[in-house]
């Protein structure tokens, strides 16, 4: 059997990077409307914060997503990106089963392309690359609804990384 490359079925979500989060959070949810549905952090040695993300989502038929924007702060970033401004974070594609993931994972190793990391999260399953240029792209299987709508807070911090390819 000759192995192809797998339709995803669109984008799952973007990550942005930002110099000050709570700026950001302003535009996302007061101009444009998205809700705020889960935060995270990582902690320093000293119990300070490190690292900040803040996730956001529309809806879709009534219901919240898990995120379809997060942002993430990095205050370090220059205040004059031009002339070639780079605040993407990552990209993540999603594909329409675990099969089809399983199968677009296999494709891609079959072709020898660096997979960085897998990771299960408590609402995907994920694994990453880059893109030619460096772009990270994060390919995603999205778990059922019932699977972490519950407590998107919950799925949104739990993150088990798993060996590539299982």
């Amino acid at each position: 059997m000759t192995l192809q490359p797998e339709t995803p079925s669109g984008l799952n979500h973007l990550v942005l990077n930002v110099r000050d989060l709570d700026r950001a959070h302003r535009f996302w949810t007061g101009c444009l409307g998205f809700r705020q549905v889960g935060t995270w952090q990582r902690t320093g040695p000293d119990g300070q914060p490190v690292a900040r993300m803040r996730f956001y989502s529309g809806e879709q038929d009534g219901k919240l997503r898990h995120h379809d924007v997060a942002l993430i702060e990095q205050p370090s970033m220059p205040a004059d990106l031009a002339p070639h401004p780079q605040v993407l974070h990552h990209v993540a594609i999603t594909y329409p089963s675990r099969e089809a993931w399983q199968r677009q994972v296999r494709f891609l190793m079959g072709q020898g392309v660096a997979l960085h990391r897998q990771i299960e999260r408590g609402a995907t399953h994920s694994v990453h690359l880059s893109d030619p240029d460096g772009n990270e792209i994060e390919l995603v299987y999205e778990l059922p609804r019932a699977a972490w709508e519950g407590d998107i807070q919950a799925a949104l911090n739990h993150a088990v990384a798993r060996p590539i390819g299982t």
